[in-house]
């Protein structure tokens, strides 16, 4: 019999966090444990509010299948069980570890994926003034990191990027727009992304919006986000998306993340790797994804005053994998 408990937790940012949907000051998540002949496994997942979830709507999920938990539900079982979401990605990511804990093999081992060395990790530049943003790009810039996502949202789009790309002319950018942007305009607007040297661009139009894309010729790849949870989103993205930004959030944990890369990728789509605010427990969870990713942002942990141990270890902007492996 297995001993199950979920619990909510906050953890304080050293800086707000602001993007097109609002700010935010801490990180709200939830945290499973499942404990097995002395072994403990642990996950954790963030709330989604853009998906109308919170700490309560979330350990109400996770209470109604504690019975089948005790009694040994496996993670297939758990896929047919609950819908995808952050429910589903506590108790996924919690029996990954408790598996790699009872098999002494790490989530790499599992997943037969070989650790690289690092991973190059997005750091992310939330929404300010033109002038605040390229400070933060510079500094991060000088401490290392290379690939820098830019938040944006409807307003004083050129300046912020004009002044972003003269502080770090030689950063690789990706733009994050949050479904902030409409149809109207989104082609000028890629193309003064594609002449300042901007990567990608994630999710202008919001989702259910975006039959926009279709056949819409443009500069620079265009990624799904809020627009891509499972595999059953992938039918709708074809001929509107070149990429699919996966989240162990939104997907519901690892095992459906897992699939829907192979199936993404399958199509002729790229990956990017994204996550939520969160402490390293959900970073440790979502890197067997990284190598199949053209671009990972990994960044949560880094906005948190304090991280859980052992927290991952970012260093000249990569997440240094021997450095962050799981206690």
């Amino acid at each position: 019999m297995r001993t199950v408990k979920s619990y909510p937790e906050s953890w304080p940012l050293h800086t707000p966090f602001v993007i097109a949907r609002g700010s935010r000051t801490e990180a709200k998540v939830v945290v499973v444990e499942i404990e097995e002949d002395g072994v403990k496994g642990t996950g954790e997942a963030t709330p989604y509010a853009r998906y109308g979830e919170t700490e309560a709507s979330v350990l109400t999920q996770i209470a109604e299948i504690l019975p089948l938990l005790q009694q040994g539900m496996t993670r297939d079982a758990l896929q047919q069980a609950m819908p995808a979401g952050a429910a589903r990605n506590a108790i996924d990511s919690a029996l990954w570890d408790l598996q790699s804990r009872q098999q002494r093999q790490d989530l790499w081992a599992l997943n037969g994926v070989a650790a690289p060395a690092d991973v190059v990790t997005a750091q992310t530049i939330s929404i300010d003034t033109p002038e605040a943003m390229a400070s933060s790009a510079q500094a991060l810039w000088q401490h290392g990191a290379t690939l820098l996502k830019i938040k944006l949202d409807d307003t004083f789009i050129t300046e912020r990027l004009v002044a972003i790309r003269a502080a770090v002319p030689q950063a690789t950018l990706i733009v994050d727009a949050n479904e902030s942007w409409q149809a109207e305009g989104l082609a000028a607007r890629c193309q003064l992304l594609a002449d300042l040297g901007v990567a990608m661009l994630e999710q202008p139009l919001p989702a259910g919006q975006d039959a926009a894309l279709a056949n819409f010729i443009h500069p620079l790849p265009i990624c799904a986000d809020e627009s891509c949870h499972t595999r059953d989103s992938l039918p709708a993205l074809q001929g509107r998306y070149e990429m699919v930004n996966i989240k162990l959030d939104k997907a519901g944990g690892l095992t459906e993340a897992l699939a829907l890369a192979a199936e993404a990728k399958a199509l002729g789509l790229e990956v990017m790797l994204g996550c939520m605010i969160c402490t390293s427990r959900a970073i440790h969870a979502a890197l067997p994804l990284a190598p199949a990713a053209r671009f990972a942002d990994l960044d949560g942990p880094t906005w948190l005053a304090v991280d859980v141990e052992p927290a991952i270890q970012v260093s000249a902007g990569k997440v240094v994998i021997a450095a962050s492996a799981a206690g």
